[in-house]
């Protein structure tokens, strides 16, 4: 998964500062585009692996990092924004390592899944408080351009203690943009959004994708991105389970076997119907339920209800029984 394309120079590096509400694209007197390279990186706390020999390398674009919760997704974001040193293998950007080096914060922008806000500050003073961290030229128009790019201009004086799940999520991404990063690692950033503040943020994110930025997004709901990144790695357990186009990785994950426990007035007989369907490939009776496997989910759940009517059977319940995230990831491994 790669892509080629300019990339960006923070806005302030550029002798301009932005307009308010402006944030500007990469430069193109920048040749080559960001890159983040992963070669055999692991990263462990005693006995416990988070991270388990991971190799990829991104390039300009959007890329979802998938996973259940507990996968790794938030260690390998931390080790990419140099939080974390690898245990094993190396984790670059650009070509330089991340871990140690203080000049990666110049090219990266985090915006981590935990609360990483302070309460008692209003939306401006945090955006600007990144703004001075980062030694920007013109502190208070980066913060303007930062603060309006996510829609929070209304609110920027409120204290962010007031503000809701939503909003604090978005102020976030204000303060790791307000240096114009030309890469960006957000960590499960949906979380707490209503659709029209979903809406938005995926438009901005679109945008800076579109300037040639990299920007990974982390989640562990499936169709939360599929309409907004092209690219796909799954992480399972701390291994990298699949990566590849999104359409490719969403039939893997939705033609996999399905599990279904039935009860009905007479799970015995719907069992023998059942057999003689050719979506189902098992069948089992136990504890008064029907169990029933299948490839075909959409068929099944189709002719379930003809075969049970034909047989003269009334139907009670019918429950997937596999449908969780760990369940549907994990089969990606065994593949």
């Amino acid at each position: 998964m790669s892509a080629a394309s300019t990339t960006a120079t923070p806005a302030s590096m550029l002798g301009e500062a932005p307009r308010p509400g402006e944030m500007l694209p990469p430069s193109a007197a920048e040749s080559g585009g960001p890159r983040i390279t992963l070669t055999s990186a692991s990263r462990w706390y005693g006995n416990v692996v988070a991270v388990n020999d991971i190799s990829f390398s991104i390039g300009a674009g959007i890329t979802a990092l998938l996973g259940p919760n507990g996968a790794g997704k938030s260690t390998l974001l931390h080790m990419m924004a140099g939080l974390l040193h690898p245990s094993a293998g190396t984790v670059e950007i650009n070509g330089a390592a991340t871990c140690g080096n203080p000049e990666i914060y110049r090219t990266v922008g985090l915006v981590p899944e935990r609360e990483a806000v302070h309460a008692m500050l209003t939306g401006r003073e945090f955006v600007r408080m990144n703004a001075r961290l980062q030694q920007l030229p013109n502190v208070d128009a980066a913060t303007v351009a930062a603060i309006d790019a996510v829609g929070l201009t209304e609110a920027q004086d409120r204290r962010i203690g007031t503000y809701s799940k939503g909003m604090r999520q978005r102020i976030k991404v204000a303060g790791a943009l307000v240096h114009q990063p030309r890469v960006l690692l957000l960590d499960e950033p949906f979380n707490g959004m209503d659709p029209g503040q979903r809406m938005q943020m995926a438009a901005l994110l679109r945008q800076l994708a579109s300037e040639g930025r990299a920007v990974l997004i982390s989640s562990h709901i499936l169709e939360e991105l599929g309409d907004l990144a092209a690219n796909v790695l799954v992480m399972v357990d701390g291994r990298l389970a699949a990566s590849g186009d999104f359409r490719e990785i969403r039939r893997l994950m939705t033609d996999r076997p399905h599990a279904f426990t039935v009860r009905s007035s007479d799970n015995r007989g719907l069992g023998a119907a059942l057999l003689a369907d050719p979506t189902v490939y098992s069948i089992e009776l136990a504890d008064g339920e029907l169990r029933v496997r299948t490839m075909d989910r959409g068929a099944l759940t189709r002719s379930l209800p003809r075969l049970a009517r034909d047989s003269n059977i009334r139907l009670h319940e019918i429950l997937p029984t596999d449908e969780s995230l760990e369940s549907v990831f994990s089969y990606l491994v065994a593949r």
